[in-house]
């Protein structure tokens, strides 16, 4: 059987870069993808050295192209793609932002939806598309309005795209996290609050679990989602929230 290969978006840091690390760990050959020069150089740095790391800004279709066409050159197909480029701009109607909201929705919706696309000439029969979308497009969190829309836009793309790629026995699946202890997370609490530990704390201890999520937790089932153990699902969402969110 020929090797298991992977194409992770956002993948240098966070659940993008533990996903990296376990399915590399077993046996995937690996590619990522992330925007930032200095978080390439440190996933660079840190990734085993036959990953392949290249910088991408997933807003743009000639950048997807030019990974696309590069992912092509090294591994020739994919059988896994994890679509997990994304931001967060936390707004509410009255701080809207529409250079932050247009940013969104080009990372989130947008991005997915082409790289997908673009890839799929890649993509053998029988490969594996997860997409995180995230808790909050089906739950509600404070100024989390828009992020949750862009996530949310795809989530609903999701069953069309299933049957969609059913002929080819491709299947796509979403990952939801709940709350996850990542650079990105803690960013984002930084502009809020001078006391990201404490924010961070008082969420775990809301949790029915008692904890914030770990990358790890993530790429946990990510893995199980492109392995031939799920090979007949597809078209779903799964929820990786410790309970979060369970309580009326």
């Amino acid at each position: 059987m020929s090797a298991r290969t992977a194409l992770i978006t956002g993948g240098t840091s966070g659940i993008g870069k533990a996903t990296a690390e376990l399915l590399h760990s077993r046996g995937y050959r690996v590619a990522v993808t992330g925007q930032r020069p200095e978080g390439v150089a440190q996933a660079r740095a840190e990734l085993p050295e036959d990953v392949l790391v290249l910088q991408a800004d997933a807003r743009s279709l000639a950048e997807t192209d030019k990974v696309v066409s590069e992912v092509g050159a090294r591994f020739g197909s994919l059988t896994t793609l994890f679509l997990n480029a994304g931001v967060s701009r936390p707004m509410t109607l009255a701080t809207a932002d529409e250079a932050a909201y247009d940013e969104v929705f080009s990372v989130n919706t947008k991005g997915q939806f082409f790289t997908l696309a673009k890839a799929l000439p890649l993509l053998t029969d029988g490969a594996s598309v997860i997409v995180t979308v995230g808790i909050g497009a089906t739950r509600s969190l404070t100024g989390n309005s828009v992020t949750a829309g862009s996530h949310g836009a795809f989530l609903g793309m999701i069953p069309t795209l299933a049957l969609e790629l059913a002929p080819r026995r491709m299947r796509i699946n979403a990952i939801s996290p709940g709350f996850t202890d990542t650079p990105m997370t803690r960013a984002s609490l930084r502009a809020q609050s001078d006391d990201v530990a404490a924010v961070m704390a008082a969420i775990a201890e809301k949790n029915p679990f008692g904890r914030l999520g770990v990358p790890a937790d993530m790429a946990r089932t990510v893995a199980f989602l492109a392995s031939d153990d799920a090979a007949y699902i597809t078209g779903q969402e799964i929820m990786v929230a410790g309970g979060a969110g369970l309580a009326i």
